[in-house]
């Protein structure tokens, strides 16, 4: 079954989003609403702190995937195997929650004559982390940027990642994780490419 992936989205122009003093005077209401004094001294640059962290945390907005893709190498001296980068650490924040998601993704691809840059991999893992997230939509964002913007054989990817909305609230399982996965092409037509995909997730450290 093909994923659906959506194109949820994102501010284009400026005017369209909040000011740092509107983003600063959002975060002092939640801090009132939380049951505390936003003038005490711990807390009088919390505001500005908080807006600064979340310009970096969610970064991705400003980021394409097509554009750090857009190179791409076709000396590889006839190379035409799998390319697997594994354990690629990310941070990202559940869209229901605005909790981090913490996690490790696995991104192989099947070159087609031409291949990425390894880096580039890490950081298409980074723009959809850095966005709110379900770990679901963005493993299926990861393989279609890949998919559409180096038309390989195939791409693979899998996403382990623990959920903080399930270990610091509601239920409070600490621990738990969730896989995910999606193929795209070879991966998803043999199940041997599959199943050679998890052995070598496995098979090496």
């Amino acid at each position: 079954m093909d994923a659906i992936v959506k194109n949820f989205p994102v501010l284009d122009n400026a005017s369209d989003r909040p000011t740092q003093k509107e983003a600063e005077d959002a975060v002092r209401v939640l801090l009132r609403w939380a049951g505390d004094d936003p003038s005490r001294e711990g807390l009088l640059d919390t505001p500005a702190r908080v807006a600064k962290s979340y310009r970096e945390l969610f970064s991705g907005y400003d980021l394409a995937a097509e554009d750090v893709l857009g190179r791409t190498f076709e000396e590889v001296a006839g190379y035409d195997d799998m390319v697997l980068v594994k354990d690629i650490p990310f941070y990202s924040h559940c869209e229901h929650h605005m909790v981090p998601i913490i996690g490790r993704a696995h991104v192989a691809y099947l070159p087609n004559g031409r291949v990425l840059g390894l880096s580039k991999i890490a950081r298409v893992v980074d723009i959809y982390g850095r966005r709110l997230q379900t770990q679901e939509s963005m493993t299926a964002q990861i393989a279609k940027a890949i998919d559409e913007s180096l038309a390989p054989r195939g791409v693979a990817v899998m996403i382990e990642a623990e959920h903080m909305c399930m270990a610091m609230r509601g239920v409070q399982k600490q621990g738990s994780t969730t896989l995910t996965t999606t193929f795209t092409g070879t991966f998803q037509t043999e199940p041997a490419e599959q199943a050679r995909f998890m052995t070598m997730l496995r098979g090496f450290k």
